[in-house]
């Protein structure tokens, strides 16, 4: 064999051998895997929702709200009798500014017997006097934040006397 012909075989080789799988050059690099499990979001009731004592007109419908501070106003024929009034408030806590979501739920009357009164509720997270709407989500400052409910009763004219209740339920979740 040739000095030429030997020169052509070890190129034609060494091209060969570069071609191959296990001949190339390998690189590796490495990630780190973390995580941070957060507390869990927590809801506990702090006050029950208190519509107080009242009277329904003889000829008129009327309302009974009581705001998310609690406090109480009549209108139509409904007559306010002296009592204590508040609004729910239910205490949020875990991460601190995580956003959370809302559901309020429950039956949409209070029932004495077979005897109702519509209900719709009223909320916000400031116990602000609102009476109207409801807030479905929050920031945990500080990993704490309440939920203050309120509602609207309508009462039927010649409403059956009676104590009538129902519940509101607060839920929340993770953002």
């Amino acid at each position: 064999m040739s000095k030429q012909s030997r020169i052509t075989l070890v190129a034609a080789l060494a091209a060969v051998g570069l071609a191959l799988p296990g001949a190339s050059m390998a690189a590796t690099a490495t990630a780190t895997s973390t995580s941070t499990v957060v507390a869990p979001i927590t809801i506990t009731k702090s006050a029950d929702l208190a519509f107080g004592k009242f009277a329904a007109g003889a000829a008129v419908d009327g309302t009974v709200t009581v705001s998310t501070s609690g406090a109480r106003t009549v209108s139509g024929g409904v007559v306010a009798m002296s009592s204590t009034t508040t609004a729910a408030r239910f205490d949020v806590g875990g991460e601190a500014g995580a956003t959370y979501s809302i559901t309020l739920s429950g039956p949409t009357v209070l029932s004495s017997g077979s005897d109702t009164m519509a209900f719709s509720p009223v909320s916000d997270l400031t116990g602000a006097n609102a009476i109207t709407g409801t807030v479905d989500s929050g920031t945990l400052t500080g990993g704490a934040q309440s939920i203050y409910v309120g509602g609207v009763l309508t009462v039927s004219a010649n409403q059956a006397a009676g104590t009538y209740s129902g519940s509101v339920t607060a839920s929340v979740d993770y953002n």
